[in-house]
């Protein structure tokens, strides 16, 4: 499974550090004007210089080459030159003469509506201090190009990146070994971030899935767009190729539970689930089949025995701290979700249904040290998003 990587010398500007590539990462996710407006102050000291402009216009605007979303350009075109005048500053000919063109060249119609999608491209910047970077000389990245639709409510939500989704993208980053060699499935997938993210860190197995269909076909869009081998199978069989990224459409309400128990996965992975009440209880009895512990009765590849840890171990090692969570998820399939909590009653209820499984569901957001993999996004507030670890409890 392939995902774009670079690094910075990968560009023109050989000198690019932060914040200029902040600056950069942050138009190519289309980050909102007054962030990228921040961000240029930072670059140029306190003011959006002259040489921020022409990196504005050299690395933004003319490599866009028309694939950008022309409101949003001319969005951002137009505070620049606002910003600039405002503080007597110079602007250069090159941003009025490009504001001119969108201005004059397209109907008034046609500059508000723009496209129904666009591609959003998120870039996943290494911090100095992740075991990845080591002695690398310049920054890395991982850069996912998505294509999102405009219309948030397109695909029941589906088609557009959310908070929860970035956040469980970073965790995954953060911790590889966790997710290296596993089997691993996803409920919801969306726009396929997650996916994609996963891909990254060499799991034995992805399957995706989204009750969704026209959620599902821009999925598959995205891995393909990703440059991933895909596979779109309804027929519940078990595809072995680890180079393989499975599609696979799961409305949960009419889940059929040997087709989920057939899937068997290590891990399951799920971002901003949780917001319904009517589907919680079709959720969990997907997430409590999926976790099925049939699993630790199996065998080893080599042929070894499957151990399974006592629950007073496990929840004396959740206790203890988060890596032992992982340690004691080796030994069981676990579940990871992140969720912004938008209804107190709502989360609370998960809760409910989950303890009623017998799931154990605890809040292990404290406990995992996240590396800031999306320092340019600065509409992204991570203090929303929890990050739940759910097992299966034996008590």
């Amino acid at each position: 499974m392939k995902v774009n990587e670079a690094s910075i010398n990968d560009t023109d500007v050989d000198s690019i550090r932060p914040p200029w590539l902040h600056l950069l990462a942050a138009f190519l996710a289309m980050e909102p004007s007054h962030s990228l407006i921040s961000i240029s102050r930072e670059c140029g000291g306190g003011a959006i210089t002259e040489s921020v402009q022409y990196f504005i216009w050299n690395q933004c605007i003319s490599k866009s080459d028309g694939k950008r979303h022309t409101p949003y350009v001319t969005s951002f075109l137009k505070k620049v030159i606002l910003e600039v005048e405002s503080a007597g500053g110079v602007v250069i000919d090159e941003l009025y003469e490009q504001l001119a063109f969108y201005m004059t060249s397209l109907k008034g119609d046609d500059l508000a509506k723009g496209a129904s999608r666009v591609i959003q491209e998120v870039s996943f910047i290494y911090p100095t201090d992740h075991v990845e970077v080591g002695a690398c000389q310049s920054p890395r990245k991982v850069v996912v190009p998505l294509n999102c639709s405009l219309n948030m409510l397109e695909g029941d939500t589906g088609c557009s990146i959310w908070p929860s989704s970035l956040f469980l993208s970073e965790f995954i980053l953060s911790y590889p070994e966790v997710f290296s060699k596993k089997s691993c499935f996803e409920l919801g997938s969306g726009v396929g971030l997650v996916g994609i993210c996963l891909a990254h860190v060499n799991p034995s197995k992805v399957v995706l899935s989204d009750g969704d269909l026209s959620t599902l076909t821009n999925l598959k869009l995205n891995l393909e767009l990703n440059h991933m081998n895909t596979q779109c199978d309804s027929s519940g069989s078990i595809l072995e190729d680890p180079c393989m990224v499975r599609s696979l459409h799961l409305p949960w309400e009419s889940a059929v539970e040997s087709d989920l128990q057939d899937l068997m996965p290590d891990i399951v992975l799920g971002a901003d689930v949780i917001y319904d009440p009517q589907c919680i209880p079709h959720l969990v009895r997907v997430i409590a089949t999926l976790l099925t512990t049939k699993k630790s009765n199996s065998l080893h590849k080599d042929g070894s025995q499957v151990p399974i840890v006592p629950n007073d171990q496990l929840n004396s090692d959740i206790r203890n701290g988060y890596e032992e969570f992982v340690f004691a998820s080796t030994t069981q399939p676990v579940a990871y979700i992140a969720s912004v909590v938008r209804n107190v009653n709502t989360y609370s209820y998960f809760h409910m249904v989950a303890q009623e499984a017998n799931l154990k569901v605890v809040d292990i957001t404290q406990n995992v040290k996240m590396f800031n993999f999306l320092p340019y996004m600065l509409s992204y507030q991570r203090s929303s998003v929890r990050l739940l670890g759910i097992y299966q409890s034996f008590q």
